[in-house]
């Protein structure tokens, strides 16, 4: 018995990007949950994409059950939002599982989120405007939600390029602007649009994170040049040593934490507290991390290039 949980654990481990950069409820709850439905829907012949779009749309459902003021329903909501979140999780397991991992899969993986968190922010608003709220309420949510788009595309970049120089140089998820921009150009509006626009929606998604980092860029760049992919062990030592000591802050910038938050303020029958939430604490943690990770990825720079 001992013997079938320890395998059954090791394949669950083997859907993880990589043990580190999970969080806590992600290694116990969410992870384990993701696999389960990941062999189901392999079984379902379901595509990553398709289970993607699955948690879309629980996750946009979830999203105007906020709008009510009534807990009963925004408990409902909360409920969809952790079916929605435990999809988002099967599918990259899926896509790991059946070997099936695309850049196509990341992109709409990518619109399903910023969907949901968009459903989220509108009905919250409207919610406020329909009992009276100032109009300023609107311009609350939008500079959360931009706040919200920045932090995730940074945290995302992190773990990203995280994985690519700890584990052996493996470029899985992490994309360049230059790539993508080239295989824009190769697109035809008429021939291929749906193509083309997840990938106009993409290229514009990675940009800003590469906007957001410019020192880690160029030392990935430089890795890439220098070493084509196969990074030192001198170097992966090098990076994951302060990389990990950061990562407790990195998670907190991650869906788990905001949607923690959201449900405590949605008990309390005071969700607006979360786009504050959103705009002051998590902002100055993101500024914070920023600087911190440049400086060190300008250091790992100067001593790659010397």
């Amino acid at each position: 018995m001992a013997e079938q949980t320890e395998v059954l654990h090791s394949r669950v481990q083997a859907t993880y990007k990589a043990r580190e950069v999970e969080g806590v409820l992600d290694l116990y709850f969410y992870r384990p949950i993701g696999f389960w439905l990941a062999r189901l829907f392999a079984r379902l012949e379901m595509t990553p994409a398709g289970v993607s779009l699955l948690a879309g749309i629980f996750g946009v459902v979830a999203g105007h059950l906020y709008y009510y003021r009534d807990l009963g329903i925004n408990v409902v909501g909360m409920a969809l939002h952790v079916c929605a979140n435990s999809l988002d999780n099967a599918d990259g397991q899926l896509a790991r599982l059946t070997r099936q991992e695309s850049r196509e899969g990341r992109i709409v993986d990518s619109i399903a989120d910023h969907l949901v968190f968009v459903s989220i922010y509108v009905h919250l608003t409207l919610r406020y405007l329909v009992e009276g709220s100032s109009p300023a309420i609107c311009l609350l949510a939008l500079a959360a939600g931009i706040s919200h788009a920045l932090q995730g595309a940074a945290a995302d970049y992190y773990r990203n390029t995280y994985l690519y120089f700890v584990t052996t140089g493996a470029r899985t998820g992490l994309d360049s602007s230059p790539e993508l921009r080239s295989d824009y150009q190769k697109l035809s509006w008429t021939q291929r649009p749906w193509d083309k626009l997840l990938l106009a929606l993409y290229l514009n998604f990675t940009r800003q994170q590469e906007m957001l980092a410019p020192h880690l860029k160029k030392l990935r760049d430089t890795t890439i040049q220098l070493f084509h992919g196969q990074n030192p062990g001198w170097l992966r030592d090098r990076y994951r040593n302060p990389a990990r000591r950061m990562f407790k802050w990195w998670r907190l910038l991650m869906t788990n934490t905001r949607m923690l938050v959201l449900f405590i303020f949605l008990f309390v029958g005071q969700p607006v507290y979360y786009f504050w939430v959103e705009l002051i604490p998590l902002n100055l943690l993101l500024a914070y991390l920023i600087v911190r990770q440049e400086k060190m990825a300008e250091s790992l720079q100067h001593l790659v290039v010397t």
